[in-house]
């Protein structure tokens, strides 16, 4: 029968193990009752059988017998000496079921129908990788380079799927060969000619997430939480990590022994500088260590404008600064502040500073706590603020501010 094994026939058919199995059978059955339809008007007398396991194929007519004369639809109806010659037992009334050669849909019908099944097959495979990539976005994945273009490279999966890597998600500095294994992120799935694009990136802040997530055994576990990442890809990196737990110290704890967790990430991002900060609430504190390695002298900030400017010793504002202006353009990022950078000649002019701490027999404590909580720390970072901002800032009254001046000018008038 030309009807045995004619699936198999279908090269789309064999490629479609990714599809589950009933699907596929729904599929089949559904192309082969729009040719009987075409045929015979109408498939509801027919059963479209399909073996899940061999790939075999069966259609089945069913027709009522009728007495011999009384046929008013050959394709409902068999009249009984028909019948007959199937089998000398049939009776009127009865259904007779005859398997249909495939054969009879003619030559054409059948191509139709292969490439029929070939694009609802297709339309599946599109679908499965669609959903399938979908639920992926942020994950790591790794291909293998198996073409190069000038704006983008194609990798394939463990199963054969196409990912694309455009350059403008490569790392400046990333040079692939064909083979070559690749890490990255799948960034994004999209529709392009009705056709899925798995789109990965080397570039975005979540590789790197997903990098630490690897390495660091405390941010899978949850007890290290990462709170923003900006990158300058292939420059610079900024990690700001907050620990739940008191007894784990983040930044130690990402960093490894010797650096032994990072540098496995640094070589992975072609030697790009990750600077790892603690995160905090204070605004002031999280400026300070977000300008690493930069030390900063003192800072106004105003926090209706989210503007702050920031006083450094002259041989520090480079590196605030950064090469390319990177450092400073991260530390901006991850604060959200607009961030001014200015030489401290204050400096210049007086030699040394003191620690308000060391004041502590002539202003109060709570006075100091107040003071360093707005990061006066020095009696030259008071000095350098006038009464209304100290009353407004460290919530102080206008005596109180006035007399803590006056005490640390003193100290300086008599040097």
């Amino acid at each position: 029968m030309a009807s045995i094994n004619l699936i198999e026939s279908f090269q789309d058919f064999k490629e479609a193990e990714n599809i589950d199995r009933p699907t596929l059978m729904k599929v089949i059955e559904d192309v082969f009752k729009t040719l009987l339809r075409k045929k015979y008007g109408t498939d509801e007398n027919f059963d479209v059988i399909v073996n899940d396991q061999t790939g075999d194929l069966e259609i089945f007519r069913r027709r009522t017998i009728v007495e011999d004369g009384f046929s008013e639809d050959d394709n409902l109806e068999i009249e009984l000496a028909e019948a007959l010659l199937i089998d000398p037992d049939f009776s009127v009334g009865e259904e007779v079921y005859e398997e249909i050669n495939v054969l009879d849909f003619g030559r054409r019908a059948i191509l139709a129908a292969k490439q029929t099944l070939a694009s609802r097959i297709g339309d599946l495979k599109k679908k499965n990788l669609l959903d399938k990539y979908a639920d992926r976005v942020g994950d790591i994945i790794s291909g293998e380079v198996y073409q190069i273009w000038k704006k983008e490279i194609m990798l394939l999966d463990d199963e054969g799927n196409e990912l694309i890597l455009p350059k403008s998600e490569q790392i400046p500095t990333d040079f692939f060969k064909k083979g070559e294994s690749v890490r990255a992120v799948i960034k994004k799935v999209e529709m392009r000619n009705n056709t899925p694009v798995i789109i990965l990136s080397r570039t975005h802040p979540s590789f790197l997430e997903k990098l630490l997530e690897i390495e660091v055994p405390e941010i899978m576990d949850g007890l290290i939480v990462v709170k923003k990442i900006v990158r300058e890809p292939g420059e610079r990196a900024k990690v700001a990590v907050e620990s739940y737990d008191d007894r784990i110290d983040p930044v130690g704890a990402c960093v490894g022994m010797k650096g032994s967790r990072i540098h496995g990430i640094v070589r992975e991002l072609h030697n790009e500088n990750i600077d790892i900060i603690n995160y905090t609430n204070n605004l002031q504190l999280l400026i300070q260590r977000s300008l690493t390695p930069a030390k900063i002298t003192r800072m106004d900030i105003n926090n209706e404008t989210k503007h702050a400017n920031v006083y450094l010793d002259p041989e520090q504002v480079s590196l605030a600064i950064g090469r390319k202006g990177v450092n400073i353009k991260l530390a901006q990022e991850i604060t959200g502040m607009t961030i001014d950078v200015y030489r401290d000649t204050q400096e210049e002019e007086v030699d040394y500073d003191i620690d308000l701490d060391e004041f502590s027999d002539e202003i109060d404590s709570w006075v100091i706590d107040s003071l360093k909580r707005i990061g006066c720390d020095t009696a030259l970072s008071v000095l350098d603020l006038s009464v209304e901002d100290l009353v407004r800032r460290a919530d102080l009254d206008e005596v109180t501010a006035k007399d803590v001046q006056r005490i640390l000018k003193a100290e300086f008038d008599n040097e």
